[in-house]
């Protein structure tokens, strides 16, 4: 009987991942063939199988990720000794993303998806959940260490954190002449007036 090596297996598991998610971003889900994924690791047609049930299986196992590396990173922000500055290393990590065709595409994907596809749709909000849950414990932190100055609840700012972030995205897919690396600058001072700058009382900024 053959012996599967745990390492290899997912050394290959991983390897079809990162192809779906080149396919996925420049073809589209619907457009891709799982031989098309195959041929992507030079693999034989059909292998894929051996890995995953389905194409659809692929694409969850994709969102997954996607939510548990993002809520890592942010995770791990919240612990910064200058967890402010680690916001704006953060966003300048966003546009970085942003300008990256394959991540970009692919979750613009995926959010395309998650309007047609209830099981992706689940993963999508969860990690959507997870995602500002973890912007609030760096507001929070950021706040505790005397760094804010804005009437906005850590939650609330963590939801406007994440529109900005999610329109960054939608404006990459919108005009193609948007450069998310030249914007950075800007992102910041959006975000450090939101955060940073006093305001009138009963002003909302």
């Amino acid at each position: 009987m053959r012996t599967v090596n745990p390492a290899q297996r997912a050394a290959k598991r991983k390897a079809l991942l990162d192809a779906a998610a080149v396919c996925f971003a420049e073809r589209g889900y619907e457009a891709t063939r799982t031989a098309d994924i195959c041929a992507a690791v030079g693999m034989s047609s059909g292998n894929l199988f051996h890995y995953f049930r389905s194409k659809h299986e692929v694409l969850l196992a994709l969102v997954e990720r996607d939510g548990a590396e993002t809520a890592a990173s942010v995770a791990e922000l919240a612990l910064a000794d200058d967890p402010f500055a680690a916001l704006l290393a953060f966003l300048e990590e966003v546009c970085a993303l942003a300008a990256d065709p394959v991540f970009a595409g692919l979750a613009l994907e995926i959010a395309a998806q998650a309007h047609r596809d209830e099981d992706v749709a689940t993963r999508f909000k969860a990690n959507d959940r997870s995602f500002r849950d973890g912007l609030a414990a760096l507001v929070r932190a950021a706040d505790e260490a005397g760094q804010l100055r804005t009437p906005l609840t850590p939650d609330a700012a963590a939801t406007w954190l994440a529109a900005l972030v999610d329109g960054v995205f939608a404006r990459v897919a919108a005009d193609p002449e948007f450069q998310p690396r030249e914007q950075a600058p800007v992102l910041r001072r959006l975000v450090t007036t939101l955060l940073r700058e006093e305001h009138e009382e009963g002003e909302t900024p």
